[in-house]
């Protein structure tokens, strides 16, 4: 039988936030919103049943583990839902949730070890045999990069791309080599900033490539689903625009 929860802290802000506050509301489970301190006057602080402010601006705010689960106690939260983005696929804030009896809303330790890290998820698929497209597994220098570009890659364009997190943050194509420092700064700088790790690998660059994605849900018990697949190709800046299921067949 899946846990039912009483109170849960959303540990995540904006669009998202009042996404999750609106469902809680509707399954009768009370919840805390945080909020930065230049984020006092955003609007999903009115529409929780508690709003409580972090110490901090901006993203940082929002990546401290310890003061979230600090907060989640002090309100008698029995969960964390992080959303997306932030802390979704910190394998550490999974970890230290389950260590202090918080339910954390999203994969356990485990399987963000593997699925977290983008170069483990490469070496689970490629034990699992799922074809891949040439990259390298580990994070890698800048120098390793432009190595990979020049002499794995035969000069053809890269992706390089943020080893945590996801949602089009820490990702950028090159199709020249001397673009590639630039690149390579402004991803680490940016996966740092809302992943809080600026370690990056390579991969080389899918062109013209459909975005197809199959969610697969499970509630803790066991019980596995799916949602069937969406289209998600229309991008711009790597962020999803519009999801379409089924996926169209043009």
């Amino acid at each position: 039988m899946s846990k039912t929860f009483k109170r849960i802290l959303i540990a995540n802000r904006g669009e998202i936030a009042i996404r999750i506050t609106h469902t809680l509301s509707a399954m009768g489970i009370g919840s805390v919103a945080v909020y930065a301190e230049d984020d006092k006057n955003s609007l999903h602080t009115t529409k929780a049943d508690v709003a409580v402010p972090l110490k901090g601006k901006g993203v940082k705010a929002y990546l401290d583990i310890e003061q979230l689960i600090s907060l989640a106690i002090n309100n008698q939260c029995d969960a964390i839902h992080p959303g997306y983005g932030f802390l979704s696929e910190n394998v550490d804030f999974s970890r230290q949730c389950e260590n202090k009896g918080i339910t954390f809303i999203g994969a356990n330790p485990h399987v963000l070890s593997l699925l977290g890290d983008k170069a483990q998820a490469r070496e689970l698929s490629i034990s699992c045999k799922v074809p891949l497209v040439q990259g390298l597994n580990n994070s890698l220098t800048l120098d390793e990069v432009i190595d990979f570009f020049e002499h794995k890659n035969n000069s053809k364009p890269i992706m390089i791309k943020a080893l945590a997190g996801g949602g089009g943050r820490g990702i950028k194509p090159v199709n020249r080599i001397e673009d590639i420092e630039q690149a390579y700064n402004q991803c680490q700088k940016e996966a740092l900033a809302a992943f809080g790790c600026g370690d990056l690998y390579v991969e080389q660059l899918v062109e013209q490539a459909r975005h197809i994605e199959i969610q697969v849900i499970g509630d803790g018990t066991g019980a596995v689903n799916h949602l069937w697949e969406r289209e998600c190709t229309l991008q711009r800046n790597h962020q999803k625009l519009m999801e379409v299921a089924p996926k169209s067949l043009h």
